[in-house]
């Protein structure tokens, strides 16, 4: 007997998907028209083909940003899972402290990003700035705003300090989720800190670590407020990733065209690495369900 199917839900959904639309679907068509026409104003456009994809892949501008970006995300990726992982592992597990620590490692997450680049750039002067200061009298010869390697290493402790966080948080998730059944197998087996660690609490924290991953390094890869704010893409371009170098072709020099080739290109690799990351994830979850 065929069971009558109830469509209803759908008027539900309707609101989400007009919202969706007007929000990413015709931005997104306008930047693929941009991608594949040139204009001389006035709305009227003529088609340019690969043209801007091609002038963007030869482009030495954007060799150099991306390979910033990468390198930037790379290094982050290299500092902040790790840490989290070792701070998760040093929380107290439950109790007063357990709450307080975790309101404590909560706070850097709710500031805005804006703030976090201002903080950080005011923090940072020698002349009023209590880092920056700090290090001057120490005989330390530090200027983010003239010295790359000073701007390099101000972003990336200041992306440490802000998102390092959010790894802990979810390291610290996945082990509350451990039965205690496992911790106390190990100690009948008298196995060692590392051991449990190996081949206990890691495979468990494995989900999670990955989605901790994932987040970490879209958010670097796609970062752009705390640096500009912090340095402006300088000194000179030596902070200037994939997203401020893509704003300052877009708003600074208007080229739509090259920009909205920029940003699509942007995008598909963003899109290709994440469903990289996803693919690992569900085949994971999969061995650990056999």
């Amino acid at each position: 007997m065929d069971k009558t199917q109830n469509n209803r839900a759908w008027f539900l959904v309707l609101p989400v998907l007009v919202l969706v639309a007007f929000s990413a679907v015709i931005p997104l068509m306008t930047v693929v028209n941009y991608a594949f026409n040139d204009t001389f104003g006035q709305n009227e456009f003529f088609w340019n083909g690969l043209g801007w994809f091609e002038d963007m892949l030869g482009s030495d501008r954007m060799h150099e940003a991306l390979g910033r970006q990468v390198l930037f995300s790379a290094i982050i990726l290299a500092i902040e899972v790790p840490l989290g992982i070792f701070v998760a592992l040093n929380m107290p597990k439950k109790g007063f402290w357990s709450s307080f620590c975790l309101v404590l490692m909560a706070l850097p997450l709710l500031i805005p990003f804006n703030v976090v680049g201002t903080i950080w750039q005011i923090f940072g002067r020698v002349d009023i700035g209590l880092l920056g200061h700090t290090l001057a009298a120490l005989g330390v010869d530090y200027n983010y705003t003239n010295d790359a390697l000073d701007a390099w290493v101000t972003i990336i402790v200041m992306d440490v300090w802000h998102w390092t966080s959010l790894v802990a948080l979810l390291c610290y998730a996945g082990l509350q989720s451990i039965p205690q059944a496992y911790y106390q197998a190990a100690r009948i087996d008298q196995a060692s800190r590392w051991s449990i660690f190996r081949y206990i609490e890691l495979p468990k924290m494995a989900g999670v670590l990955l989605i901790a991953v994932l987040l970490r390094f879209m958010d670097s890869f796609m970062i752009y407020t705390e640096p500009f704010v912090l340095t402006g893409g300088g000194p000179g371009n030596s902070t200037t990733f994939l997203s401020i170098d893509l704003v300052k072709m877009a708003v600074g020099q208007f080229d739509l065209g090259p920009a909205a080739a920029f940003s699509l290109m942007y995008f598909l690799v963003i899109l290709l690495v994440s469903w990289v990351f996803y693919t690992v994830m569900t085949t994971l979850d999969k061995q650990e369900t056999k």
